[in-house]
């Protein structure tokens, strides 16, 4: 999504930005016409199993199963396809033959390094057709002058395009607030549009009950900064206390300049697109809609899309955290926040009841890819 955007840099959805949406991926192929319908096992070889997992035995690999099954098919890495068609074969409801699929289809890559565990979720929000003292926040389409310059030895840059063909780059977040420079899709209260702005996407409800989904259009091209720190270090929250629902408390009860001057510390900004709410989840970067607690969003310059990864994130510390997070995940999002080989953002679902679970995820993390064991006629 996204990020599509994770949460973050110190307090789950605020600290490290929850998944940027990208633009989607295709799905990996379909397989060739008469490739068999059921891929016989792999052969058995030495090294850890996913039996050797923290916690695997009170895994539940029926959900795990159903999960993965769904989203394989979006594997960048041709290794995962056998294992893939093999997992859409396995009998339904069957528990034991779920968890025997894991353990004989993969080996694990051990991982000893420490990282941080964030969430982020598709937010519901009430939105308004016209502006009012409380929905004043614009919900801004991507801009005509908005251009993203491609050079061949540097990275992607977001860039304002004048009258005169000259280019610049874009305005950060509180210039962009004094002149909005494009088409107004919505108004949302500020504290709000914030948080779906870090999310990168979200669903919203007009006053007519009509519903849509504003769907990520494009960035400002600034990075993401996280407001969480400055707000304990200036002593508007407690250090433990910077949860997402206490961020947004604290945000709604100082609406105006206050909020206001907080929250442009954050100097990126996203644009949106309206589209029919189909009451489902948002697709990630890998191109296929978010398993709730079954995806995750990753840095793509260590891991790939796809890629069934293990994670095991003990020990919370914000106020009302999970005790730990563990279970088998699927590669499917990144985001601008999510960086490193051992960093991982969970997509925990739509609305308010994952958005109070989110903004509560700080964990430390460790992760363990399951590589997919090649396919053989007959196993040994």
């Amino acid at each position: 999504m996204r990020r599509s955007g994770l949460g973050l840099l110190v307090a789950g959805l605020i600290l490290a930005g929850c998944a940027t949406p990208v633009a989607p991926l295709p799905p990996m192929p379909p397989a060739e016409p008469g490739a068999p319908s059921v891929t016989p096992p792999p052969p058995r070889r030495s090294g850890p199993t996913p039996a050797d997992l923290p916690g695997w035995a009170g895994e539940d690999h029926l959900a795990a199963l159903r999960a993965w099954s769904g989203v394989c098919g979006s594997a960048r890495d041709e290794a995962y396809r056998p294992a893939c068609d093999a997992a859409r074969a396995q009998p339904p409801g069957d528990a034991a033959a779920a968890r025997s699929f894991f353990e004989t289809w993969f080996v694990i890559e051990r991982g000893e390094a420490q990282g941080v565990l964030t969430a982020y979720f598709a937010p519901e929000y009430e939105a308004r057709s016209v502006a009012s003292a409380e929905f004043s926040a614009p919900v801004l389409a991507r801009p005509d002058d908005l251009m993203v310059e491609t050079l061949s030895d540097a990275p992607p840059r977001v860039m304002r395009r004048g009258t005169d063909g000259a280019t610049s780059p874009y305005p950060a977040r509180a210039a962009i607030e004094a002149a909005p420079p494009s088409q107004t899709l919505a108004w949302m209260r500020p504290e709000d549009l914030f948080f779906m702005q870090i999310q990168g996407s979200g669903y919203l409800t007009f006053e007519d009950g009509a519903r849509a989904r504003a769907a990520f259009a494009a960035h400002n091209g600034h990075g993401f900064v996280g407001i969480a720190r400055p707000m304990a270090e200036q002593g508007l929250l407690p250090q433990n206390g910077t949860s997402g629902e206490a961020i947004r408390a604290w945000l709604a009860a100082h609406r105006g300049p206050e909020a206001d001057a907080v929250m442009d510390l954050n100097p990126r900004y996203v644009f949106f697109a309206l589209q029919p709410d189909d009451g489902g989840h948002p697709l990630g970067a890998a191109g296929v809609p978010l398993p709730p607690a079954r995806a995750v969003a990753i840095d793509p310059a260590h891991w790939t899309y796809g890629d069934l990864i293990w994670i095991d994130a003990p020990q919370g510390d914000l106020i009302g955290a999970e005790r730990s997070y563990r279970g088998l995940v699927t590669a499917l999002d990144t985001g601008g926040a999510i960086r490193g080989p051992v960093r991982a953002d969970l997509y925990l679902g739509r609305g308010d009841a994952a958005g109070l679970a989110a903004g509560r995820v700080r964990h430390p993390l460790r992760m363990w890819r399951l590589t997919p064991r090649p396919a053989s006629p007959a196993a040994d």
